[in-house]
């Protein structure tokens, strides 16, 4: 995309630095919405690295990429539960990450075109930023959270569910040991580890108590006559858990 008119550097005012209005129609011709705000557009494509070199930082994405993130899940989930109406919490939960993750969303950006769109500060151009799958989910995201704000509702889900082409699948079959293994890796974050707290009664009638954590985070307890039912019931104590207050996704700190 080209400035409106020369200036000095890619790190120079944002308002003399914006993209003509033919690009920016161009862009949304591509996402199938015509913006009543053209601004939201431009910030959904504004990385925070030009927006600080540009000494505006609410000018960039990262709000946009907060509702955007919101807005995903809400659809995603809307969906899983309609095409899978026996699914329990947990395997919704999973199947939810499973669409949304990083590699997904990046790969939907990628499709779409987004990395010739987002705006970099000169740091991160020099980074190679533009390519990476966190710039490129993120920006999607923020679109996403454009499109809401412009047009409600029903035009970010059209997009979503047009844009982002991955099955949503429930995986039957697996522990929930498994998926919480899954769940976790899909979000980038440490692998669940189990400890025992507790062990109680006879010999013939044990109770264990297990917790499991990610790093230092105590995501669920479960209980059960063995130490692997225990185990079992704290991993699905866990993706309960999860899925009632979504983890923060790691987010790549802008040069």
């Amino acid at each position: 995309m080209r400035p409106t008119r020369a200036c000095s550097g890619e790190g120079g005012s944002l308002a003399a630095e914006r993209e003509p209005a033919s690009d920016l129609e161009a862009i949304a011709a591509r996402l199938g919405h015509a913006f009543a705000r053209p601004e939201l557009l431009e910030q959904a494509l504004t990385h925070a690295s030009r927006a600080n070199e540009a000494g505006d930082r609410d000018a960039g994405n990262e709000r946009l990429e907060f509702l955007g993130d919101a807005v995903l899940g809400l659809v995603v989930a809307e969906q899983l539960m309609d095409a899978h109406p026996d699914a329990d919490e947990g395997e919704l939960t999973h199947a939810r990450a499973a669409a949304v993750n990083r590699t997904a969303l990046a790969a939907a950006a990628r499709g779409l075109g987004v990395a010739e769109w987002v705006r970099l500060g000169r740091g991160a151009r020099r980074q190679g930023v533009r390519t990476r799958d966190s710039t490129l989910a993120n920006a999607l995201e923020a679109v996403i959270g454009a499109l809401y704000l412009d047009g409600g509702l029903e035009i970010a889900r059209a997009f979503v569910l047009r844009e982002l082409d991955t099955p949503l699948r429930i995986r039957r079959g697996r522990d929930a040991k498994s998926a919480l293994q899954e769940l976790l890796q899909s979000q980038g974050r440490e692998p669940p580890r189990y400890a025992t707290v507790s062990s109680e009664g006879p010999p013939h009638a044990r109770a264990f108590a297990v917790e499991v954590r990610a790093g230092e985070t105590l995501l669920g307890v479960g209980s059960g006559p063995s130490k692997r039912a225990a185990e079992q019931a704290a991993a699905s104590s866990a993706l309960g858990s999860i899925a009632a207050q979504k983890p923060a996704s790691p987010r790549e700190k802008s040069p």
